[in-house]
């Protein structure tokens, strides 16, 4: 939800693509960062995690991750836990971030359109920036197009308040936060979830990857802008 301190984000006009994209195995593969942070903070309470454990909980909050990989650890303990990943994380997981090849043009894409990219993530926010500047993506996306910290439904609020008229991601949680922003749900399978999970989520369109990104973004466009020349003018 937008705070008081947010800088309001610009109006797009009618039929105009305003994109938003998750971060995490979507935009980048964060998943070896991910996974040497989450072991380093686990391992300091005595449980031992593989790559192959972490997967399955790409996308998620980090409070849900943690509770699923140490079950039975109760609330507070969890908070803890999740407080100490993110005081690790810059260390242990940003650097090993790679940027998907087609990323970067995917985020340029809509900017070709008259639109804009912004960035929606499970992510804790500082982490966020902090990752798109290592994957030499942050200069496609005003800072103010960027936010943290929201998952599914949370997501799909502040997609709304940006105006986003799709949102890109490889999470089930993601098709659910493009049905409450209003925005078509673009799918991508290079996440945790293959393209029936997704589909079977209820994603509008699943892409073989972000390199089928803008010749879909085109298609997109055109139908905004039938819609806008459907749209009755008031008498």
């Amino acid at each position: 939800m937008t705070r008081a301190s947010d800088p309001a984000p610009p109006s797009a006009p009618t039929g105009v693509p305003v994109v938003g994209f998750d971060l995490d195995m979507t935009l980048v593969d964060s998943s070896e960062g991910i996974t040497a942070t989450l072991r380093a903070v686990l391992a300091e309470v005595g449980v031992a995690v593989t790559a192959a454990d972490t997967r399955p909980y790409a996308g998620m909050p980090l409070e849900l991750i943690l509770a699923g990989l140490a079950p039975g650890t109760p609330p507070e303990r969890v908070e803890a836990l999740a407080a100490r990943y993110r005081e690790l994380y810059p260390s242990l997981g940003v650097d090993s971030v790679r940027a998907y090849p087609a990323a970067a043009a995917a985020l340029a894409a809509p900017a070709a359109h008259g639109g804009r990219s912004v960035v929606v993530s499970a992510k804790h926010t500082p982490n966020v920036h902090r990752v798109l500047a290592v994957a030499g993506l942050d200069g496609a996306v005003a800072a103010g197009d960027v936010a943290g910290d929201l998952f599914a439904e949370r997501k799909g609020v502040r997609l709304a308040e940006l105006g986003a008229t799709a949102y890109v991601g490889d999470h089930p949680g993601d098709v659910r936060a493009a049905a409450v922003a209003g925005a078509v749900s673009v799918a991508v399978p290079t996440g945790a979830h293959d393209t029936a999970a997704l589909l079977e989520a209820g994603a509008d369109v699943v892409l073989s990857g972000l390199e089928d990104f803008p010749e879909w973004l085109a298609t997109h466009v055109a139908d905004l802008r039938e819609g806008e020349r459907a749209v009755p003018l008031p008498r």
